[in-house]
């Protein structure tokens, strides 16, 4: 019996033992509620109380749940298993602490001590102290288990005032060697050790900001840092040292919009791609002309991107101003060589527009009135810190300055145009955000009476940013562009017309950027690129016209590439940047295409077949591989050289049969009879800094040869041809030049000398002498001037008061003259030299300008700006072309020019 007794005190002590171990339990479920949805619902069935700040949480994540006999520890567990909340129960209180745990005796560790550490959160009298007091930010969520000592800090900086990203800033620990740069997004990321960190960025342009950190596990700190305030405007071309000795792209400028209000530009007018023009190794063909010439490259060869979509013809008024409205810029980035794996079709170039983003904080806004135009920009914010709209407008007076013009023709014209820009940007959260912008612009002029001429550009470019992790982010694009013409002739006559032309491209790119590793940065991603063209569609303009209707059949092309590029950090010193790019460009119908004999010239007489291809059916396929190969190698803080090559194919060409580019050319895709252009390049540079960093010097020198280059027959005609390759000729290219600047970027005195020697040639040799030209010999391309100098200064006299000047020589382009006359069966013809063997006059003009800025108090309504500038202030005539009339049985030559007087203009910038 009482053994018996004592069997059953122990079972019932190992019962009471029990019960006081087993934890209470709870049953629950819920689905897609918020995280302190589920603790009230807790609350409401159970004993237990929360205490917390509903700040912590993000109530737009949503979460589900089912558990049933679950201790409150695995249920709260789960609920804040992707959060950086812990929590402390006592007893049936619950207090949630953010990042940190709330430790009841001291944590046992078996691999390493932790020790506790310590940071003041409130001041003596009880305040909590701001971050700009103790800049203390609480990284991550603290794990009793974790044994790591080295954790990974990400994040993004932007620019206070436009929440733009910010590349090239350096981001580092103090007090160690631990640092980075941020990326063209504004990504950085650090491996810390465990524990508080101060964390510091620096950068030339921008305020110095610090804070420190707790760092507990992987995490997120972004930064917004202001511009200084003593940072001088007057510079232009931003060098981006940093990014000069951070990248091995070759022949890489970056420009900043801000700083193009004191450049004394025709007419007072902001341009971003005028200013291109004073860079070495980049001209164009004459004053007025709508395009560039890159290096010794055609002017179709450069490809104009706008937040990714293709611009066509990226000016109004004949070349005068850029087709984007200067106000609604950011910065361009401009691949004179060296071109990133990403970008692809074009030969020569790309300029990379960059719009700006919306202010999200405020309603904000910039605009100017001048002689010609007048242009306003609104920065709307949505939600605020999250989106924005970002509107601008721009539209012009200019039919004053036609009547200016030393032309006759030109001065009985007219003139208008205007263009529409809208931007939205949204943070949707840390990891995504999403942006999409529209464009429209159009031109209308009238050289005679009876002819009304209208052109216009249209885009839309949507994107999503999204972040994986810390190492990689994406890229999504979608694009659209539009660019199409009208020529309205009205006349009494039976010969009054409409002729309608049209190019549309949609493009989709996916694109990834992975820090692999300390020494491995990776792009990479797939591009796909549709074109349709319609060639030209002749109809009669009125019921009395005569004229026949015609149309071009419409061309379709559809181009793919696959990218990829490997940042390669050797050592501090060696860094390689290598690139490939495989394209690969179908030609497709519906289309009927030609098949000529073989061995005979291309002629209509020629033509022994017609192929007919079905919507959409393959024509033929062409393509191949694009190696890009960059490297930098640094000898000092102040020295380095960078060496390139890079391979590119274009399967667009423009037709043109004017010297410069005009509204009205129209652009051909390769097909049976017409060869994608190919084109390789060499290019090395030398770059010095001097006088403490504060002049920058730089000599690059290229080598670029080219095939399949597109060129006419004597007496082409281009439009409205059925059998348009019998006028065309395709032949090889070379080009070659040193280009050196000489750049000063801080100081009362500020600015650049660059001085470009270059020539460009081409060969159009055949087995025939109807394809022949110059007895298929290289000659001077049509832009092909070897010395070109531009001379951009600024002194700034005190805060407010600057003068600047900015002065271009150029040797003159090369044309073909008359050398004489013959008679042949009683006819009187003329005889024309070689092609190109002769130049029109030498090119120099000197602009100057004084910028008054207003006061600069921070509380005002508005802040305004004057520019006061005269444009060629030396008068200087220079040729705008050349032509020859034979009057009276004598051939006399007559020269035009478009600005042969000085022209003053004042321009008053605002900004709210």
């Amino acid at each position: 019996m009482r053994i018996f007794t004592i069997i059953l005190l122990f079972f019932g002590l190992n019962q009471f033992l029990y019960s006081q171990d087993q934890k209470p339990t709870i049953s629950i479920n819920y689905s897609n509620i918020s995280q302190v949805d589920v603790l009230k619902k807790i609350e409401a069935s159970t004993n237990y109380k929360f205490y917390f700040q509903e700040k912590w949480f993000d109530n737009t994540v949503l979460i589900s749940g089912n558990y049933t006999n679950k201790t409150i520890e695995e249920v709260l567990t789960k609920v804040f298993k992707d959060s950086d909340l812990n929590f402390f129960i006592d007893k049936n209180r619950i207090i949630l602490t953010k990042n940190s745990i709330i430790y009841d005796k001291y944590p046992s560790k078996n691999t390493r001590e932790l020790a506790p550490i310590f940071f003041q959160q409130y001041d003596s009298i009880g305040k909590k102290i701001t971050s700009a007091e103790n800049p203390i930010a609480l990284i991550g969520k603290e794990e009793i288990d974790s044994e790591l000592d080295f954790y990974t800090l990400s994040g993004h900086i932007t620019d206070l005032k436009d929440e733009k990203p910010l590349a090239d800033i350096t981001v580092k620990a103090k007090n160690t060697t631990i640092s980075t740069i941020t990326d063209a997004l504004g990504f950085y990321s650090l491996r810390l050790p465990t524990g508080i960190s101060t964390i510091e960025i620096e950068s030339i342009l921008y305020i110095s900001a610090s804070r420190k950190i707790m760092i507990y596990s992987n995490g997120n700190l972004d930064f917004s840092i202001a511009e200084k305030i003593n940072q001088l405007k007057e510079v232009i071309i931003k060098g981006k040292s940093s990014q000069n000795i951070r990248t091995a792209i070759t022949g890489l400028t970056t420009i900043e919009a801000e700083g193009m209000k004191t450049i004394p530009l025709v007419l007072g007018e902001r341009d971003i791609l005028k200013v291109a023009l004073t860079i070495p190794g980049i001209k164009s063909a004459g004053e007025g002309s709508s395009g560039f010439n890159v290096r010794g490259g055609k002017e179709d060869q450069n490809l104009i991107l706008l937040d990714n979509a293709t611009i066509y013809n990226p000016t109004h008024l004949f070349g005068f101003f850029s087709s984007i409205n200067p106000y609604t810029i950011s910065k361009v980035d401009i691949y004179k060589g060296g071109i990133p794996s990403e970008f692809g079709g074009r030969l020569s170039s790309v300029f990379d527009i960059i719009s700006k983003n919306g202010n999200t904080e405020k309603f904000s806004g910039e605009g100017g009135i001048g002689p010609v135009t007048s242009n306003l920009t609104a920065s709307i914010p949505v939600v605020k810190g999250k989106s924005s709209l970002f509107i601008g407008g721009r539209a012009t007076y200019s039919d004053w300055v036609l009547k200016s013009i030393d032309d006759e023709n030109l001065k009985n014209s007219q003139a208008s145009f205007y263009d529409l820009f809208a931007k939205y940007n949204h943070k949707i959260n840390q990891n995504n955000s999403v942006e999409g912008t529209a464009y429209y612009s159009k031109d209308a002029y009238s050289i005679t009476p009876d002819s009304l001429y209208k052109y216009s550009n249209r885009l839309i470019s949507l994107k999503w940013k999204h972040t994986f992790s810390e190492k990689t982010n994406s890229e999504f694009n979608v694009t659209n562009s539009e660019y199409k013409f009208n020529i309205n002739y009205e006349s009494s006559n039976p010969e009054s017309f409409i002729f309608k032309y049209k190019i549309n491209e949609s493009q989709v790119n996916l694109k990834f950027n992975t820090s692999y590793s300390s020494k491995h940065k990776f792009t990479y991603g797939i591009s796909n690129k549709f074109y349709k063209v319609n060639p030209g569609e002749l109809s009669p303009n009125g019921s009395f016209s005569l004229v026949e209707p015609q149309k071009i059949d419409n061309e379709k092309g559809l181009e793919s590439a696959l990218f990829l590029s490997d940042n390669f950090k050797i050592s501090e010193k060696i860094l390689f940047d290598i690139g490939a790019r495989y394209s690969l460009y179908t030609a497709l119908g519906e289309s009927t295409q030609k098949i000529y004999q073989e061995g005979v010239p291309m002629t209509p007489s020629t033509i022994i077949e017609e192929k007919k291809f079905g919507n959409n059916e393959v024509i033929n396929t062409s393509g191949g591989f694009e190696p890009r190969i960059g490297l930098r190698y640094i000898f000092d803080d102040s020295f380095f050289i960078k060496a390139g090559f890079d391979k590119n194919f274009q399967y667009i060409h423009l037709l043109s049969n004017n010297t410069t580019q005009a509204p009205t050319d129209t652009w051909k895709l390769s097909d049976l009879n017409v060869k994608p252009e190919s084109g390789l390049q060499y290019s090395l540079g030398l770059f010095k800094k001097l006088n403490d960093k504060d002049i920058e010097l730089s000599l690059e020198g290229y080598y670029k040869t080219s095939k399949n280059i597109l060129d006419y027959k004597v007496g082409a005609n281009i439009i409205l041809n059925q059998d348009l390759e019998t006028e065309l000729l395709q032949g090889d290219g070379k080009a070659y030049g040193i280009e050196f600047l000489l750049k000063k970027t801080e100081g009362r005195l500020n600015g650049w000398i660059g001085y470009t020697y270059s020539r460009a040639f081409i060969k159009l040799d055949s087995q025939f002498n109807d394809e022949k030209v110059n007895n298929g010999n290289y000659f001077p391309t049509n832009f092909d001037k070897p010395h070109d100098v531009s001379i951009v200064m600024n002194y700034k006299f005190t805060h407010r008061y600057s003068f600047s000047s900015n002065f271009v020589y150029q040797t003159g382009r090369p044309v073909t003259y008359p050398i004489g006359k013959y008679y042949y069966n009683n006819a009187q013809y003329t005889l024309y030299s070689d092609r190109n063997k002769f130049r029109i006059p030498d090119y120099y003009r000197l602009d100057i300008g004084i910028n008054i800025e207003g006061n600069h108090k921070i509380k005002k309504l508005a802040h305004s700006f004057w520019n006061i500038s005269i444009y060629n202030v030396l008068g200087r005539n220079n040729p705008y072309s050349i032509f020859f009339v034979t009057k009276e049985g004598r051939i006399k030559a007559y020269q035009t020019s478009i600005f042969a007087i000085p022209i003053p203009t004042i321009t008053y910038n605002f900004k709210f």
